[in-house]
């Protein structure tokens, strides 16, 4: 019984040459392209010819000595840790609405959703129209028009404020996709559990607490990951808007390893930068997935 269990797992698993072809090229689009970057990161090599020499670890201590680089890493870190805050706390409380019975929820779900699927260059045209300095136009014509014009702002001029701008942009076009992987979840918990807390007491505070958040932990899960991981990496809407200014205010890692490898030239140093992020985005994936996977275990 058990041979014959064997060769028919055996008879219908495919030959792993099948998977030649994609792992060949996934070599040669990714790991290459990598690999070499990786290496460049060690050279001074401008990007044009093949005029470079080893420089050993240089390019990683100007990275950390230089202020606009410092600058970069932590500008992306506060607007990653907004995202994640702000992004997902909105998605779930758009998640909570749009699951109750509303006659219009099809609807809201799609309004709240579409901006997702907006190219993020459209997007950061758009906003930056609305956040115009000039009074009569955009978010300051709105705040003028009720009453608030001590709020009106040179919203991407100020360096105080213009990193944040961006990160209320970020949250307009990506709160709908935490949305649908939040409600995906809320719509996977057994209405009984609901019912067997009503039972025990629990209002709907603790009936939120103790029932809807440990069942939604591997929604939690994702939707953490993926706004960390795209918040570390931003650059359209950074490059669209303010390409990095006023100053550095919102400069990233992605707009400084653009502009040290196609407006100054320094591609080695570029590629060090590249890596550096690699590896900050990878690690702090890797800590932010085992501690959020054994909460999912304790929950």
């Amino acid at each position: 019984m058990r041979t014959t269990k064997r060769l028919s797992r055996s008879s219908t698993r495919p030959p792993f040459w099948f998977a030649i072809p994609a792992l060949t090229v996934y070599a040669f689009v990714v790991i290459y392209p990598s690999l070499s970057g990786a290496v460049y990161a060690f050279t001074d090599w401008s990007g044009l010819g093949e005029d470079l020499q080893f420089v050993g670890l240089d390019n990683f201590r100007s990275i950390f000595s230089d202020g606009q680089s410092l600058d970069a890493l932590s500008n992306a870190i506060l607007l990653t840790v907004m995202i994640v805050v702000v992004q997902n706390g909105v998605g779930l409380l758009l998640a909570l609405g749009v699951n109750a019975r509303l006659k219009a929820r099809n609807v809201l779900r799609t309004i709240f959703f579409a901006p997702a699927v907006v190219s993020p260059v459209v997007v950061a045209f758009l906003w930056k129209y609305l956040f115009d300095p000039r009074q009569d136009q955009g978010i300051n014509a709105i705040l003028g028009m009720i009453g608030l014009d001590f709020l009106q702002q040179d919203w991407l001029g100020d360096p105080d404020i213009a990193l944040w701008a961006i990160g209320m942009t970020i949250v307009w076009q990506l709160a709908g996709y935490s949305m649908v992987i939040f409600l995906a979840g809320l719509q996977g918990i057994p209405k009984g559990l609901y019912e067997a807390a009503a039972l025990d007491g629990a209002g709907p505070f603790w009936r939120f607490r103790s029932v809807t958040i440990p069942m939604l932990a591997p929604a939690i899960t994702i939707v953490v990951m993926l706004s960390t991981i795209g918040g570390l990496k931003l650059f359209d809407q950074v490059f669209a808007m303010t390409n990095g200014g006023p100053g550095y205010a919102t400069e990233m890692p992605s707009t400084l390893i653009y502009k040290e490898a196609f407006v100054y030239g320094n591609y080695g140093y570029s590629t060090a930068v590249a890596l550096v992020l690699t590896l900050l985005v990878g690690t702090i994936a890797l800590v932010q997935l085992r501690w959020l996977r054994s909460k999912e275990t304790e929950g």
